[in-house]
């Protein structure tokens, strides 16, 4: 199939990458010029496991193609994915300016039917926004040409989003038109071989139904969050009971693991702009409410620590290892390690810090800066440090020598935002161990 995709963020670069990997000719439009030059230079602008890869070889194969040519993309495709940012607005809810900008180019340049599929994660109705933008576009244009617009939101992780493309639990596309079911039937074709992984329903189901998915596992996060806050006090180790409740197959071990807080580009805004969207509707959404409140509190909970443990701050050095909001991704949008640095610096400390992908990153929102000290590796980020914070579960931080980290560290301080180490053995070593839920020595 002739397949294009406007915007080259997570979503839009790895669904171009994915459908031209399995035969489709797809183009990759984007407005970001330098984007663009870097993708068609070989370099791919985020980090995502596989991604790198999967991009040259279909480059290569000449399925995969990048342009700033917005004209060019809607007449390469007859499936055009709408694919770009929705940033939360000033009130949380969901920005749907580049959706509908999209909506406009495409209304402006068709010449042909087109199936416009709604790819980013945006609020209930928006379908219809985008077919009457594009409506009204070709009225103005005098043009009497066919079209559809149908939802299919993502479902994909950062760190696993090939995996999760290519092998997700499911397909979901909202839309009423046998037509329509039958270009996604064949765009998805490759991917729903061994067993019946579309379902359809109505537009507005397949829209509420990507907000709900990310509001339930937000849910679980911040549940599991106040469970270890409330441990902390009964001087109990949520670890036992996350393994406890997590043993009913009606609970599961999926996303009930204590820590820091939740962050990304999903989590946050999509909780927000589905509260926002229900308070719109006349309907207070308590719960919504509250998983937001205790996430927002919970990414205070490492600086409070640090504070209970080392009182005033101002002056300490403080090692962080894990930048990124999760492992296998270099992405900082809503960190919890950015409410922590922030906080530091507001409080007179200085930060070392570490993280095995996301230092650039780190160093493009925040510069350089004398209270700022991006290491070289996880040894390097704990020399001459006061304490260390752990905001990120990466790999490489879940084995230490902690005889050599007391060493390291001025006041033997750790602050385990992630729950990775066994107490008794940070314990044996000299430290002070604090995690979530855990009790502290």
């Amino acid at each position: 199939m002739h397949i294009s995709v406007f915007g080259t963020g997570y979503v839009g670069l790895v669904a171009g990458a994915c459908l031209a990997d399995v035969g489709h000719q797809v183009t990759c439009m984007d407005v970001n010029a330098e984007r663009i030059d870097q993708l068609n230079g070989g370099e791919v602008p985020i980090f995502e496991p596989g991604l790198s890869t999967i991009v040259a070889h279909n480059v290569a194969a000449g399925r995969l193609r990048f342009t700033t040519d917005a004209a060019q993309a809607v007449a390469d495709g007859e499936l055009l994915f709408i694919a770009v940012g929705t940033p939360p607005d000033e009130d949380g809810s969901a920005d749907l300016r580049y959706v509908l900008e999209v909506a406009r180019t495409i209304g402006q340049h068709m010449d042909s039917y087109k199936l416009v599929i709604d790819k980013s994660t945006v609020p209930v109705g928006t379908a219809e926004k985008v077919h009457t933008v594009i409506s009204d576009v070709l009225e103005q244009r005098g043009a009497s040409l066919a079209f559809d617009v149908c939802s299919n939101p993502e479902f994909m992780k950062e760190g696993a989003a090939i995996e999760d493309f290519t092998r997700g639990a499911r397909i979901i596309v909202g839309t009423e038109s046998e037509r329509v079911k039958a270009h996604m039937q064949e765009c998805y074709a490759p991917y729903n071989r061994n067993h019946e992984k579309l379902m359809f329903m109505s537009v507005r189901a397949a829209e509420l139904t990507k907000y709900a998915a990310n509001a339930m596992l937000a849910t679980k996060i911040s549940f599991m969050n106040e469970i270890a806050n409330l441990a902390e006090r009964l001087e109990v180790d949520v670890e036992d009971v996350r393994r406890g409740i997590g043993s009913d197959p009606r609970i599961g071990y999926h996303f009930i693991y204590p820590g820091c807080g939740y962050g990304g580009s999903c989590f946050p805004k999509d909780v927000q702009a589905l509260e926002r969207a229900a308070r719109q509707l006349g309907y207070t959404p308590e719960l919504l409410s509250a998983v937001e409140s205790v996430n927002l509190r919970q990414k205070h909970t490492l600086f409070t620590k640090l504070q209970d443990n080392l009182g005033n701050l101002s002056g300490k050095t403080i090692a962080v290892w894990g930048l990124a909001f999760k492992p296998n991704t270099d992405d900082m949008r809503e960190a919890p390690s950015r409410t922590l640095m922030e906080a530091l610096w507001q409080a007179g400390a200085k930060v070392q810090a570490f993280d095995p992908e996301a230092m650039a990153e780190c160093r493009r929102i925040y510069g350089e800066r004398d209270d700022l000290m991006l290491a070289g590796d996880r040894i390097q980020a704990v020399k001459g440090a006061d304490a260390l914070v752990i905001c990120t579960e990466w790999k490489e931080f879940r084995s230490v020598d902690f005889d050599w980290l007391a060493d390291q560290l001025a006041e033997k301080v750790v602050i385990d935002g992630r729950n990775l180490y066994t107490p008794s053995a940070v314990k044996e070593a000299g430290l002070r161990y604090i995690g979530v839920g855990r009790k502290s020595s």
